[in-house]
C-alpha cells in the first residue's frame, strides 16, 4: 500500500511511517468480522435539525426571554458540536454568546440537560467537567430526535441558570410536537 501510494504522490518521507500506522491499527479476528469500509459501510447518515427549525427554537426562546425581560443569547449547535445558529439579544452581555455555545456543546455532547449534568460533579479530582469546551451550568438542552441527541440548544445571560434553561425548554417546545 505505502509503495502505490509513493509512486502516485511522489514523496516518500511524509508516508515513511503509514505502514507501521497501519500495522498499529490492523483488525483483531473478532474486529475482522464486524463490518467495515471494505464492506461498503463507508457513509454514514445521520440527522440534522433543519435550519428552519434552528430559527423557530431561537424565536420562540427570544420570545420567553422577552417576556422574563431577560437579555440573554441563544446558541444552537449540530450533532457534531458546531454552531449553527446565535441570536444575541438586545442588551446582552459579551460573556453571554460564549457560555450559551459551551452550554449547547455539552448539552448534545451528553445528551442530557446540563442542570442535570451539573448534579453529577462531585468537585473531586478530574471529571467530565475537565473536557474543553464544556461548561455544566443550568441552560443547555438538547434537543433528541429518536432518542439520540441532533441537536445543542443553550442559553446564557440571564441572572440564574435555571432561568436560561427555562428559555432554552421553550425553544425547544416549539419544535418538539414535530421531532421524532
Amino acid at each position: 500500500m505505502t509503495g502505490s501510494l509513493r509512486a502516485r504522490r511522489g514523496a516518500a518521507a511524509p508516508l515513511a511511517g503509514l505502514a507501521l500506522v497501519a500495522a498499529a491499527f490492523a483488525p483483531t479476528a473478532a474486529q475482522a468480522a464486524t463490518p467495515s469500509v471494505r464492506d461498503g459501510q463507508a457513509v454514514v447518515r445521520t440527522e440534522v435539525l433543519s435550519s428552519g427549525a434552528a430559527l423557530e427554537i431561537a424565536e420562540a426562546a427570544m420570545r420567553e426571554a422577552a417576556r422574563q425581560k431577560q437579555k440573554v443569547t441563544v446558541v444552537i449547535v449540530d450533532r457534531s458540536g458546531a454552531t449553527r445558529l446565535v441570536v444575541k439579544g438586545d442588551g446582552a452581555g459579551p460573556q453571554t454568546e460564549e457560555s450559551a455555545r459551551r452550554k449547547a456543546f455539552t448539552a448534545v455532547s451528553f445528551g442530557r440537560a446540563t442542570s442535570e449534568l451539573a448534579k453529577g460533579l462531585d468537585g473531586g479530582g478530574p471529571s467530565i467537567a475537565d473536557i474543553p469546551g464544556t461548561l455544566f451550568l443550568s441552560g443547555g438542552v438538547p434537543v433528541v430526535s429518536d432518542g439520540a441527541p441532533v441537536a445543542g440548544i443553550g442559553v446564557g445571560g440571564a441572572p440564574s441558570g435555571d432561568v436560561d434553561e427555562a428559555i432554552a425548554r421553550a425553544g425547544l417546545k416549539a419544535v418538539a410536537g414535530r421531532l421524532r
